[in-house]
């Protein structure tokens, strides 16, 4: 590639950001395009993403400088960061603790990717610019520039540069699987120091994930040594392998999830306590019954007398018990999804044989379940607690997964400032989140009645959750617009 140069300071500037600049975008129709012009679009779609990355990556530097920590709580203050619990948010020196969770609501996706745009971004300034500055060009793609921050984030700025200029000129002809052990190759070349540190930092930040993969399967992953992980792997296909020897019929991949299982949840002879596990399962009437495909719901409202007689008879047929050491709460939503009410089978046996106070055994529509009331102490009593936790099921802050068994009852409008300990001012949020909103300045946390949820970030953009279940509103009719009018005749 011929490259333009100036011949004054200025001149270098503006060559500089033409070059940065996205490439014209004649957007022809697909079916005009012969082979050769589509392989040329394709060539010119990457070289623009890979500046809108380098532009991102400015972007995100950029609101680092904005959010200085001066407002963060310091070490041994209350609400201080504990960072014994987890390690792996991106350490930008001086720059507020919840940085990320405003990158994250600015690009409306997890904090995980927010923090590793983050780390990203930092480690192309710090340790890698003339590969920034070649993905500002578009002479190389952001995959590949990525691939080198992974590898060499974790060293010195004058080792990353050195590992850099030695593998820049031919970082086009290498896949990307092969530049990553090129540049680990030439760290250990250099410095075998740096990849002990970088092993330490990887077994510091190990984890155990769970993540949906849909179907009603997920995957469970969990970091360890290569050794581990290969005597743990070795455990498990020597065990399949007998299984399927002995005649067991499924694949060989079935057996190995299910021994994979089988060594979590039932280990032999390991001499610890026992554990409890909570699993929240959530399903309709009408599903349970066959009648309807929908799950995450009762419908009824209002909740009378009769609705409540109905609703025992339906689950005295189901066979619907508390499992041992478990519990049944019934959810009781209206039509639009909205949690009217939860009740165990024994409360609403208990309601169904009072009825009504007013109008005895007579047919009436007077609702004998609504939301627990509210308190006067700072702690939600246990129905409320039952009631928030059934609507929310998760941490309530936008694009946060956290599940509701790490997750606080949190007063939306704080306690300390007029704001009643009642189930329309209640909601879940991770441990994170609550600090977030506790202690991060500029952000905004507002909820409506029926459980919706709106955050406002510092930068101004508000995110808006919904209780699973509850159906979003219908659209209002358009304005109304004066040249629609048909003239007069």
């Amino acid at each position: 590639m011929q490259r333009m140069t100036g011949t004054s300071r200025v001149e270098g500037l503006v060559l500089d950001w033409v070059r940065t600049q996205p490439e014209p975008d004649p957007r022809l129709p697909v079916s005009w395009l012969d082979d050769e012009e589509v392989a040329a679009e394709l060539a010119r779609i990457q070289r623009n993403r890979a500046r809108d990355a380098a532009r991102e990556a400015d972007l995100i530097l950029r609101l680092a400088e904005l959010r200085p920590d001066v407002d963060d709580p310091p070490p041994g203050a209350p609400g201080a960061r504990n960072r014994a619990w987890r390690r792996t948010d991106p350490e930008f020196p001086g720059v507020s603790e919840f940085f990320a969770d405003e990158v994250a609501h600015a690009i409306n996706l997890g904090r995980g990717t927010a923090a590793f745009r983050a780390r990203r971004a930092h480690t192309w300034r710090e340790s890698l610019p003339a590969t920034f500055a070649a993905l500002r060009r578009g002479e190389i793609d952001e995959r590949r520039a990525g691939v080198l921050a992974d590898a060499l984030q974790h060293t010195t700025p004058e080792l990353a540069r050195a590992v850099e200029a030695a593998l820049l000129p031919e970082m086009d002809d290498l896949s990307v699987a092969r530049l990553r052990s090129r540049a680990l190759e030439l760290l250990a070349e250099r410095d075998a120091t740096a990849m002990d540190e970088r092993h330490e930092e990887a077994k510091q930040a190990a984890d155990v994930r769970c993540r949906d993969t849909g179907d009603g399967m997920a995957t469970l992953a969990g970091d360890m040594t290569v050794d581990e992980a290969a005597a743990c792997y070795g455990v498990i296909d020597q065990l399949a392998t007998m299984a399927k020897a002995d005649g067991d019929p499924r694949p060989i991949g079935q057996i190995r999830s299910a021994i994979h299982s089988m060594l979590i949840l039932r280990p032999a002879d390991h001499g610890l306590p026992g554990v409890t596990v909570n699993l929240a399962v959530t399903a309709t009437l009408e599903g349970l019954e066959g009648s309807s495909t929908r799950g995450g719901e009762v419908n009824g409202s209002p909740i009378t007398a009769a609705r409540l007689r109905d609703l025992l008879r339906r689950i005295g047929a189901l066979g619907l018990t508390n499992a041992e050491g478990g519990s049944l709460t019934f959810a009781l939503t209206d039509e639009h999804g909205r949690l009217l009410a939860t009740v165990t089978a024994a409360e609403l046996a208990r309601l169904a044989r009072r009825g009504c106070p007013e109008h005895a055994d007579a047919p009436c529509e007077c609702p004998l379940l609504d939301l627990p009331p509210s308190t006067d102490g700072y702690e939600p009593a246990a129905a409320q607690r039952r009631f928030v936790t059934t609507r929310d099921r998760r941490c309530r802050t936008p694009n946060c997964g956290q599940r509701i068994g790490w997750a606080d009852h949190d007063h939306v409008v704080p306690h300390a400032e007029g704001g009643r300990t009642t189930c329309t001012n209640l909601c879940c949020l991770c441990r994170s989140h609550h600090r977030l909103k506790t202690f991060g300045r500029g952000w905004s946390f507002r909820m409506e009645p029926d459980g919706t949820l709106h955050v406002t970030s510092p930068s101004g953009i508000t995110r808006t959750t919904r209780p699973p279940g509850l159906r979003p509103p219908e659209p209002g009719p358009p304005p109304y617009d004066p040249a629609d009018d048909p003239p007069p005749f």
